[in-house]
């Protein structure tokens, strides 16, 4: 009789769909060439375990509602303004937090700062890292200028090893740098793949829920600057948060895609230093520095991103082209959005738009996708268009609709310590 091998399934690596065979294209998610073949796990039938490397884990049983204490003010704060402000109020106990962005943008210079606030405030801190040893985690920090006493360091991608080394030291804090990286004996597939990601988020889940403790995952991001792995990684976790910003400013954005604990879309506002980051308490400010005067394309818009109010400036170059037909380009702000604000202008407005190159800027490499910035596009192009700048002191917000109407209680949201621009 035959011995009967492993089982192996395609496994798309960007949603996670299964195949019994290869595809070239994935039916669910439409990515090519993402199937990858890994062996089927197999369900055993001798019990459940309920945790790994000998963690013990409490069981759970039924609770009555009304007798679950409210945690409203079991959040534990780190001193760093901005990132609790992201955060909801301050990190909230046995959460799972997933912090994504591009390589080299900061976010092992972000945790590592946490790191160094929480085990002087609340005891030791554990972090684990794939793919540095810890005497380059020792020199990034002294960069920094920290000396925690209580924060551990772990170069370590096996699972079973991290959760032996948790059960021994139980900290009061973890971090993972990176979930891309940690890999668990039970499964037979690579660290990085979609298995393999499931796997460890789901057990750090399990831990953060069972003990109590915060767990803090770096997650890889892909040429969209997704988060790599499937999704469901972002629905295993409480919250997601993407650290944005270009290469060229010192500004880091962090920004809350999720947030089961808070308002989701909230924005923090980081400056990159030699220290490391250090929050910016006045973005408006720090928006607004470099603004010119007088010039004709600019506009200063109020827009709001989670509960956050602030300034920005967007500016517009209206320039004729040769071809016939003008181009559109745009940063910060959807190209389809301007787009059709275009066209509004030149059906109700009369502007004759479509032989000219237009191209929008969000300054400062912020994107912003609040309706309430329309009239802010529409009022910087037409400045430039006709080459009239706007008043200084004028400050405008409001959606446009297709018929050139401000929507809203009020005809016009325009406010001006002066008189509004003519011709515009």
């Amino acid at each position: 009789m035959a011995i009967k091998g492993p089982r192996t399934v395609y496994a798309c690596q960007g949603c996670g769909f299964q195949s019994r065979k290869w595809l070239g294209k994935c039916p669910d998610c439409g990515e090519w060439n993402s199937f990858v073949e890994e062996v089927e796990r197999s369900t055993k039938k001798d019990g459940v375990t309920l945790s790994r490397g000998g963690l013990k884990l409490h069981d759970n049983k039924p609770v009555r509602f009304n007798e679950i204490e409210a945690q409203d003010d079991s959040r534990e704060m780190t001193g760093i303004e901005e990132f609790d402000r992201v955060l909801g109020g301050g990190i909230v106990p046995g959460s799972l937090v997933l912090i994504g962005g591009e390589p080299g943008i900061g976010k092992s210079t972000l945790l590592s700062q946490v790191a160094d606030r929480l085990s002087e405030l609340y005891g030791n801190v554990l972090y684990v890292s794939g793919e540095e040893s810890e005497r380059q985690i020792k020199l990034r920090g002294e960069r920094l200028g920290i000396h925690p006493m209580g924060l551990f360091l772990l170069s370590e991608t096996n699972l079973e090893k991290v959760f032996d080394e948790i059960n021994r030291l139980q900290p009061q804090a973890i971090i993972i740098d990176s979930v891309q990286t940690i890999y668990s004996n039970k499964l037979e597939s690579a660290p990085g793949s979609v298995s393999q990601v499931r796997e460890v988020a789901g057990q750090f889940l399990l831990l953060a829920k069972n003990l109590t403790v915060p767990v803090f995952l770096i997650g890889h991001v892909t040429k969209d600057g997704m988060i790599a792995g499937p999704k469901a990684l972002e629905h295993i976790v409480d919250t997601v948060l993407y650290l944005e910003g270009e290469r060229h400013h010192n500004h880091r954005i962090l920004r809350a895609a999720k947030n089961r604990f808070g308002a989701a879309n909230q924005l923090g506002i980081f400056e990159m230093t030699s220290r490391g980051l250090i929050g910016v308490p006045n973005p408006s400010e720090m928006f607004l520095s470099e603004r010119p005067l007088g010039a004709s394309g600019s506009a200063v818009v109020a827009a709001i991103e989670g509960t956050r109010p602030m300034l920005v400036e967007i500016q517009a170059l209206v320039s004729s082209s040769k071809f016939g037909t003008g181009r559109r380009t745009t940063q910060g702000v959807e190209i389809n959005r301007v787009a059709l604000l275009v066209a509004m202008l030149e059906k109700r407005v009369g502007f004759h738009l479509s032989g000219d190159d237009i191209f929008v800027n969000l300054v400062g490499g912020i994107s912003i996708d609040e309706p309430a910035v329309d009239l802010g596009v529409v009022a910087a192009i037409a400045s430039s268009f006709r080459n009239i700048p706007i008043n200084q002191n004028t400050v405008v917000f409001g959606e446009v609709g297709l018929a050139g109407e401000v929507r809203g209680d009020q005809p016009c949201r325009c406010t001006s310590q002066g008189s509004r621009p003519n011709g515009i």
